[in-house]
C-alpha cells in the first residue's frame, strides 16, 4: 500500500487504511482537517461528540450555504463519516498496541481523504453515482 506519508522511522508509527468507504469525500476531508495533529484520545472524543450531535465539525473548504453553529461558524454533523473515521482510528490504535507502542502517547501524524471510484446505482428512474472515499491514517508515538 502506498501512503502519501513517507518516513524512514517505521518502528514508532502505526497505520490504517480504509478503502472505498461509502462516505462523502467532502465531509471526510473536513473531518480529517479538524483532527489532524491531535492526540488520538482527543480526536476520538471529538468524533464521538459529533456522532451524538454535541459538537459540530467546522466546515472551512466546502462551506457554501452552510448554517453557522455555536462558536465555530459554518459547521455540520456528518454522523456516518465520523463513525467510519472513528472505526479507522480505533483500528490504527489496535495496530499500534499490537506493535508495542504506548497508546496514551499516540498523535495523528497524517490523515488523508481521497476520492475513490464511483460505481453506478442502478434504478428504475435513472442511475446515479455512489459516494466512495479512501482514507489513510498514520499514528505516531509522541516522545513527550
Amino acid at each position: 500500500m502506498n501512503y502519501a506519508f513517507q518516513t524512514k522511522h517505521q518502528e514508532n508509527i502505526a497505520k490504517a487504511y480504509g478503502s472505498a468507504l461509502s462516505i462523502s469525500t467532502k465531509k471526510s476531508i473536513e473531518i480529517c482537517n479538524s483532527i489532524r495533529g491531535k492526540p488520538v484520545q482527543k480526536a476520538k472524543n471529538f468524533l464521538e461528540a459529533v456522532i451524538k450531535k454535541e459538537k459540530a465539525v467546522p466546515i472551512k473548504r466546502f462551506g457554501r450555504d452552510t448554517a453557522h453553529k455555536k462558536e465555530i461558524g459554518a459547521g455540520k454533523f456528518p454522523i456516518v463519516a465520523a463513525d467510519q473515521i472513528l472505526k479507522l482510528i480505533q483500528s490504527a490504535e489496535s495496530n499500534a498496541q499490537n506493535k508495542g507502542l504506548d497508546v496514551k502517547k499516540l498523535v495523528i501524524e497524517h490523515i488523508n481523504a481521497n476520492k475513490a471510484s464511483q460505481p453506478w446505482h442502478y434504478g428504475r428512474k435513472r442511475r446515479s453515482r455512489m459516494k466512495r472515499t479512501h482514507i489513510q491514517i498514520v499514528l505516531k508515538e509522541d516522545k513527550k
